[in-house]
């Protein structure tokens, strides 16, 4: 039996090598297979998947979906290096990600990160994942479509420009909300059975994820919570499928 990870002991080997994440800018089309935009926490109902029957009788088409769902606050905060994150509503902390080599990360310092290196990721069968930003900022979240056999390079770190959040469909490979920089709240909701597959890349793989938050810029004349993303982007970019 495999054991659970220890989220905020990850136990990273140092010298890893990275895999590149294309950053994209999260739009309609851009997350077709993934997710949507919304532009409310009730404009999607979170999608609840029947318990899988265990043999040739079928599930009665009545029951099997009436665990409903939870919620709560979801808090993305970076200190120094890493990227903390804790889901009120399943009641999880995590260590979501580091700016610079792990064995490296200080927390004493309040440098805006350039980079975010991602160790971990999951897929909940049972039911999808809304995350809805509660102060106006923008954000990042890796996402890679359905299927055990994920690799590291099927991952894609899309950009939010805050104005609005993001529906997950179950079975999306994912690992919270990213915020770029400071401490972001989340309003989250989710099935309530919070079934959870993992991906360890760092013990899988021998590798880290790698974006590249330079490329996002603000606009130091807007205020904080009304301030929007400016992305450089590489044109005509190719999604994995």
């Amino acid at each position: 039996m495999t054991n659970a990870p220890d989220y905020l002991n990850p136990n990273i080997p140092p010298g890893l090598r990275r895999v590149s994440m294309p950053l994209v800018e999260a739009t309609p089309a851009a997350l077709a297979g993934y997710g949507c935009l919304i532009d409310a926490p009730d404009a999607v109902n979170v999608e609840i998947v029947r318990w899988p029957a265990q043999g040739w009788r079928q599930v009665d088409p009545d029951s099997g979906d009436e665990g409903g769902t939870t919620e709560g606050v979801f808090v993305s905060e970076w200190r120094g290096d890493v990227l903390y994150g804790n889901n009120e509503a399943v009641a999880g902390q995590y260590v979501l990600a580091y700016a610079v080599e792990p064995a490296q990360a200080r927390e004493c310092h309040f440098r805006t990160p350039l980079r975010m290196l991602l160790w971990h990721a999951n897929y909940h069968p049972d039911g999808g994942q809304l995350f809805f930003p509660l102060e106006r900022r923008p954000f990042v979240v890796p996402l890679a479509r359905p299927g055990d056999d994920v690799r590291p390079q099927d991952f894609v770190c899309f950009y939010f420009n805050g104005a609005g959040g993001l529906y997950i469909h179950p079975n999306v490979w994912h690992e919270g909300v990213f915020t770029l920089e400071g401490r972001q709240r989340f309003f989250e909701r989710q099935g309530a059975v919070h079934a959870r597959v993992s991906v360890d890349f760092p013990h899988e793989f021998g590798c880290l994820l790698e974006a590249d938050l330079s490329a996002v810029r603000f606009d130091p004349d807007d205020a904080p919570d009304d301030r929007e993303a400016r992305v450089d982007t590489v044109p005509d970019l190719q999604l994995p499928r």
